[in-house]
């Protein structure tokens, strides 16, 4: 059954997608901030999009050093990540509080996180306002990635080296479960919904639930 849903629900169905830890750092002070508005926006030149409110620290961070890089973590880094979430880098290192361990970027200064599965390091290309968000956009200038989680896509064969998602509030979840899309079509351009052996597979599992059913008289108790 469907159910009208409110125009703001639209940014949690449109997740979940890898949760980014932007880290910034701007003269002697460095900040971290998960993020579930990210996105890819070009190939060439690369560049990806972080939608951050404009009066949060990370957003002034980013605007006074013209730089960020994204950490995405897995669910070991479960509750860290949600801490970062809770406290203002204003009032404290959260970095420090939340037990990170560190290491320096290839093309930047921000730091980037020990124990994540990817690193993405950007120079800040462009400032857009968006609503009541600003969208920074940033160049990609340099990317690393764990070899057990990604090989030129997400490998996802354990949940300990898939990203971690925000699904709302406290709530978080694991991408898995990794399907091949293979389609067929018609003599006529149509998809073909089901292969001919998918047919004989439902066909055969059927008949193996008919004969179930007939040997414990489910059929005529219903």
């Amino acid at each position: 059954m469907r159910r009208l849903c409110d125009e703001t629900d639209a940014r949690r169905l449109l997740n979940p997608g890898p949760v980014a830890i932007v880290t910034t750092s701007w003269r002697a002070g460095t900040n971290a901030a998960p993020i579930a508005w990210t996105a890819p926006l070009s190939m060439n030149p690369p560049l990806v999009g972080c939608v951050i409110h404009p009066h949060r620290h990370t957003a002034d961070m980013i605007r006074f050093s013209e730089e960020f890089a994204i950490n995405i973590p897995g669910p070991r880094l479960l509750k860290q990540t949600h801490f970062l979430g809770t406290q203002s880098g204003l009032n404290v290192n959260k970095l420090e509080a939340a037990g990170l361990g560190l290491f320096r970027g290839q093309r930047t200064e921000p730091p980037l996180i020990e124990g994540c599965l990817a690193w993405i390091e950007c120079g800040l290309q462009d400032v857009i306002a968006i609503g009541d968000h600003t969208m920074f956009v940033g160049r990609v200038v340099g990317v690393q990635a764990l070899e057990e989680a990604y090989a030129q896509h997400w490998l996802l064969e354990s949940p300990e080296f898939s990203p971690l998602t925000y699904i709302g509030g406290t709530r978080y979840a694991v991408i898995g479960s990794p399907r091949e899309a293979v389609i067929e079509v018609d003599t006529l351009g149509a998809l073909v919904t089901e292969t001919a052996e998918e047919r004989e597979e439902r066909e055969e599992r059927e008949a193996r639930e008919r004969e179930f059913r007939e040997a414990e008289g489910l059929d005529e108790i219903e």
